[in-house]
């Protein structure tokens, strides 16, 4: 019966990421614009004739030029700001925080409607001019005409509200929380993508397949790689993760199990190339650690002397901080996974903090401002009920302090600095600071 949903499921996974697109949407509502004509026409047709003469067609006539003459003047106006708003964030920031702009839905929705009004009044007014609408017929286009207006002032009051802010720093920095979490908690919800574990070596039998191109694993489609691999009697290793920069030809799928048959062999490595999709730029979609990453890129893009913004950083901390709290190993899943027959590696607790933490700490060093905060954060998750993130933590609070300690020359700051961690390193940190002092 599960069979029935994973078909479904890519579909879907495909199709969320096409709406993301603005392309679409703009096509969808120049389209909706188009029925939209065609569907007041037929109202229309059912109402009584002495109802549709009450309206005449040069009161609808008015209302299409203006949304005609309007629109396209809004729309550049729109699409100049959004262009400038790409290149600011992409110079102050972080280029990787582009993907998300584009992909913001407001931004998106905004010009599909006005785009799609622009259609709308546009078609209508040519066929006015050919009198496939007459006079007599628009009562229901000038009420669907009133429509489109009150959407247009709705989306202009929406947009002038999110211009607000658009493209600024907390307002970003908030975007790359939002879909890191949620990134993260999917993830979580679905340990390692629904595969069995892999924590330690992949076998070394079976075949291996490599990769189509060079490029990053941007996301894995496990229901049908793991539909093929029930029908063939097979196991599915990924040897490579999501986000991974891979080569041309290098393995990244190792299958034990498979028949020596050379056309069962081309028809799963084909299946296999398809549902691991690939590209020339790492995504949010199924890989929080990017997240993590770019948080970590803004707070070090603020650290750097021309911007000098240590506040940036300590807020980049604590929202990774909150991210991180929510952990869960995933190795620890009480319930049998989905995909039994794939096997994926889980989130590296190490790994997650010194994606969130480990340039902050290099390119902040001397702040103590910064190192401060850092620390605090990472003693609070000290205080989680995973064993593994505990001990990430301490582990990185450790070195943290190393290199800070190593790097500050005013004993005052190293001293703060020490008292940060209180007794929770003991020895650790008072080698540490014996060591620079010596």
């Amino acid at each position: 019966m599960s069979e029935i949903f994973q078909l479904p499921q890519k579909a879907l996974r495909i199709l969320h990421g096409y709406l993301r697109l603005l392309w679409v949407r703009v096509t969808a509502m120049g389209i909706l614009g188009i029925v939209t004509i065609a569907v007041s026409q037929g109202i229309e047709a059912l109402l009584p004739v002495e109802w549709q003469s009450r309206i005449s067609g040069a009161a609808a006539d008015r209302l299409l030029d203006l949304i005609a003459n309007g629109m396209l003047a809004v729309t550049t106006f729109s699409l100049t700001v959004m262009v400038s708003t790409y290149h600011a964030t992409a110079s102050q920031f972080t280029p990787r925080i582009h993907q998300l702009i584009r992909e913001d839905a407001i931004t998106q929705n905004t010009l599909a409607t006005f785009i799609g009004a622009y259609v709308y009044a546009l078609t209508a007014i040519v066929l006015r001019e050919v009198t496939w609408l007459g006079d007599e017929r628009a009562l229901v286009l000038f009420c669907m005409t009133v429509l489109v207006l009150a959407l247009i002032v709705w989306s202009l009051i929406r947009w002038m509200q999110h211009l607000q802010t658009l493209g600024s720093l907390i307002n970003s920095a908030r975007q790359v929380e939002d879909i890191t979490r949620t990134q993260f908690r999917e993830r979580l919800d679905m340990p390692c993508l629904g595969a069995t574990p892999l924590t330690g070596a992949p076998p070394e039998d079976g075949i291996v397949i490599t990769a189509p191109e060079t490029g990053y694993i941007q996301i894995i489609h496990p229901e049908p790689l793991h539909e093929a691999a029930e029908r063939m009697g097979v196991q599915i290793y990924f040897l490579e993760e999501i986000g991974s920069f891979v080569f041309y030809r290098t393995p990244f799928v190792r299958v034990t199990g498979l028949e020596d048959d050379d056309e069962a062999r081309e028809e799963l490595a084909e299946l296999v190339r398809e549902n691991i999709v690939m590209g020339d730029e790492r995504t949010f979609d199924q890989d929080p650690r990017f997240g993590l990453q770019t948080m970590s890129q803004i707070a070090s893009k603020a650290l750097s002397p021309g911007i000098n913004d240590p506040g940036t950083a300590i807020d980049v901390i604590n929202r990774s901080g909150r991210i991180l709290s929510e952990y869960r190993d995933e190795t620890d899943a009480e319930d049998s996974p989905p995909y039994p027959r794939l096997h994926a590696r889980p989130l590296d607790a190490r790994e997650l903090i010194s994606d969130a933490f480990w340039a902050i700490n290099r390119d902040g060093a001397q702040m103590v401002e910064v190192q401060k905060r850092l620390l605090k954060v990472l003693a609070g998750l000290m205080y989680h009920p995973d064993t593994e993130l505990c001990e990430a933590a301490q582990e990185a609070a450790t070195d943290y302090l190393h290199r800070a300690l190593d790097a500050m020359d005013w004993d005052m700051d190293r001293d703060a600095l020490q008292s940060v961690l209180g007794d929770k390193l003991g020895d650790a940190a008072g080698r540490a600071g014996t060591e620079r002092s010596t």
